[in-house]
């Protein structure tokens, strides 16, 4: 006769494996939790089930954020055993979030650049979002004197007319910037490249598809060729700040170098959040249509580069993000996968398997590393700081 355990035996038996695990890899950072699938892969029939998968999140130890959720063993190597995360900056005196999109790391002035709000009231038909810059060094030394409540100063940029309400970011790209703006009203939506020094001057590199506005550029990297990848939704007409969309919500390829421009893949609802692998052969590419509607994707998708024609190949299921929709995406060194979500952070190894989350307890549009194991978290009022052992992979020029 063969004994089949209960499954609250087997249960037991995997959370003491997976307890097992963690302890053989590396020391569990002060502050983290770890969370084994097993311990939650059965409710039962009278448990609260979530039912808005943007505002209620998943948190069963009721930890106070902010703070990490381990669900594998292998996101103690992308944490190293003194991981934290704690505010850095906070600011409620913009209409709807100070800290919102476009990270951008300026290594040469140890600054990281962001954008506020790309929502109504702080961005509209009638004016712009504000980009501005905090100063690295200030939270190094805040955080080696030990300070209790972190806020640094930040610094705001004053822009020319072709930067309005600033969506996606990345760089610096030729020594600035690099900046995917929705355009308001009839204003085109537009690749711009901001100088980081004052006075901030801006070129705009491409505004049109063959004459044709686009409608809301949205995020964006650069490929190791030079080339530019982008996403273009219709966020824009649905934030009442845009036209109607005139083109289908799609991915695009521009080459600096050429002027060329190109569709490079479809087929989504709300195109978001775009990321490379090291080596530009894999694509990420986030749907985040189910920000408004539950049904709708939340899903990140990966495709195959085309070395050639730089065409996205073999669409398939990368991950499907449990609380609001995938926003910003980044990849370090190991091939790991960031994405901005309604709780947090959500880090998933090249494979798609959870590894963790920086659990913020609210929405995240994105993130950027800020020199090797510096990952900035953008949350609105508040930015955050992860402290971890993994390093970004980003194509700079």
């Amino acid at each position: 006769m063969i004994y089949l355990p209960t499954l609250a035996i087997v249960s037991s038996l995997v959370s003491r494996a997976f307890s097992q695990n963690l302890s053989n890899s590396a020391a569990i950072p002060p502050g983290a939790v770890s969370i084994p699938p097993s311990s939650f892969a059965v409710l039962g029939q009278n448990a609260t089930f979530r039912q808005n998968g943007f505002v209620e999140h998943f948190n069963p130890t009721n930890s106070s954020p902010p703070f990490l959720q381990i669900f594998h063993p292998d996101f103690l190597t992308v944490l190293g055993p003194n991981a934290f995360v704690r505010t850095i900056a906070i600011n409620t005196t913009f209409a709807s979030g100070f800290a919102f999109e476009a990270p951008i790391f300026n290594a040469p002035t140890n600054e990281i650049f962001f954008a506020s709000s790309v929502f109504v009231p702080e961005s509209s038909f009638t004016h712009s979002n504000r980009i501005s810059k905090i100063n690295m060094t200030l939270v190094e030394i805040a955080l080696a004197q030990k300070v209790a409540n972190i806020n640094v100063p930040f610094d705001t940029l004053s822009l020319p007319e072709t930067v309005q309400i600033t969506n996606g970011g990345t760089g610096p790209f030729q020594g600035g910037l690099l900046l995917t703006t929705r355009g308001r009203g009839n204003l085109p939506s537009a690749l711009v490249l901001v100088n980081p020094k004052a006075p901030n001057n801006a070129t705009v590199l491409l505004d049109n598809f063959f004459a044709r506005q686009f409608n809301s550029m949205n995020d964006l990297k650069v490929h190791p060729s030079g080339n530019i990848f982008f996403t273009d939704d219709s966020l824009g007409f649905t934030s009442d700040q845009k036209p109607p969309p005139l083109l289908p919500s799609q991915v695009y390829m521009f080459d600096p170098k050429t002027g060329l421009v190109r569709m490079v893949a479809d087929n989504f609802v709300t195109p978001n959040g775009i990321a490379l692998n090291p080596s530009g052969k894999i694509a990420y590419v986030g749907d985040s249509a189910g920000i408004t509607n539950q049904t709708l994707p939340s899903t990140v998708y990966a495709y195959d580069v085309d070395p050639e024609t730089f065409a996205f190949n073999n669409r398939r299921v990368f991950t499907y993000i449990d609380s609001g929709g995938p926003d910003g995406i980044q990849v370090d060194t190991k091939e790991n996968v960031y994405v901005a979500s309604g709780d947090g952070v959500q880090i998933f190894r090249k494979d798609g398997v959870l590894l963790g989350k920086v659990f913020i307890g609210s929405d995240v549009a994105n993130m950027a590393f800020a020199g090797d194991g510096n990952l900035i978290v953008l949350a609105n009022t508040s930015i955050f700081l992860a402290k971890i052992a993994a390093k970004g992979s980003l194509v700079t020029s």
